[in-house]
């Protein structure tokens, strides 16, 4: 009771803060150092010997460089469980259900906790699915409450094809004619690589007016546009509405937080682009790099990418028990 036998780690791309059904799941991990996953392990390993556990469960951690924090632990199957099992080839339910009806097991073959089962030639990736456009006023932004009505689940043979590949699965769009860009102050740092690697792949870049202001000054040329609430009194800048609704724009990136006296017009503009149908992107970890990657693939490649690609239906991060 209590030994871990089957495990497996994924990492969420977004940042903390994301429900674990909301989150867009890596398998194998990217950025986690090795001292981190150590200290994943041991903690998984204690937690299933204190509790005595004997069947599925899953925990969350938050790690920061080196630093690794348990966020919860849940005693049940969890939505990893049917994507961990296709990405490593080890059926976790099977599994569980041995333990719990008694059944025993050859763990020669099992990714213990020593000997872990990590692709090599390829990642999975594991994408949320949501349902705005039906949710009239609700603001498609992800906080800690989940919002996701299902997910897909994507392979490639590196992070930004799998990534693409599920992007498109769920019914993403790669912008072909303009991006409207709005970011609060604290993620404007993080934000502008991505800035100059979009303005270099030739995209027409709109922005609402202090971003424009920041990005034109930092040398990426930006089309400033009003914020909602100010197009009837500011006539000279471009609505944001007219350019959606006329197709002017086909992609919106809004990196928004509670700092900012533009809480209303921020939700205008993302509730605009779900309503006109145009993609949007609240977080955007792993986006311009995919983007990058979509440029040397043709139409073609991405139409079959998309018809060969399996999709699964639940997923997050996995660890199974049972009885010695």
């Amino acid at each position: 009771m209590g030994k871990v036998l089957v495990h497996a780690i994924t990492e969420h791309v977004e940042d903390a803060g994301v429900h674990s059904g909301d989150a867009t799941l890596i398998l194998p991990t990217q950025t986690i150092s090795q001292g981190a996953l150590e200290k994943v392990k041991t903690a998984t390993q204690k937690i299933a010997k204190a509790f005595e556990i004997s069947g599925p469960f899953n925990t969350q951690f938050l790690v920061k460089g080196n630093d690794v924090m348990v966020i919860e632990c849940n005693l049940r199957a969890s939505r990893s469980f049917p994507f961990v099992s296709k990405t490593i080839g080890v059926d976790f339910i099977d599994v569980a259900t041995r333990v719990m009806v008694g059944e025993s097991l050859d763990e020669s073959r099992l990714p213990s906790l020593e000997n872990p089962i990590i692709p090599v030639n390829y990642v999975g990736i594991k994408a949320p699915m949501f349902s705005w456009p039906r949710l009239r006023e609700a603001d498609p932004v992800l906080r800690c409450e989940m919002a996701s009505t299902g997910e897909v689940a994507c392979f490639g043979p590196n992070i930004y094809s799998a990534f693409l590949k599920a992007m498109l699965s769920t019914g993403f769009k790669l912008p072909q004619k303009g991006i409207l860009i709005g970011i609060q102050h604290s993620f404007r740092p993080n934000f502008m690589s991505t800035a100059h690697q979009l303005h270099e792949e030739g995209f027409k870049l709109f922005a609402t007016e202090g971003t424009s202001a920041w990005l034109n000054a930092n040398d990426v040329q930006t089309i400033p546009v009003a914020w909602p609430s100010h197009e009837t009194k500011n006539t000279t800048l471009p609505s944001i509405s007219r350019l959606l609704s006329e197709g002017h724009i086909d992609l919106v990136v809004n990196l928004p937080n509670n700092n900012t006296k533009f809480l209303k017009d921020n939700f205008q503009i993302r509730r605009m682009a779900v309503d006109y149908g145009v993609p949007l992107i609240t977080n955007f970890q792993l986006f311009a790099e995919a983007i990058r990657y979509s440029s040397d693939l043709d139409a073609t490649s991405l139409f079959h990418y998309r018809q060969r690609e399996p999709r699964l239906s639940e997923s997050s991060a996995a660890w199974l028990t049972c009885n010695l």
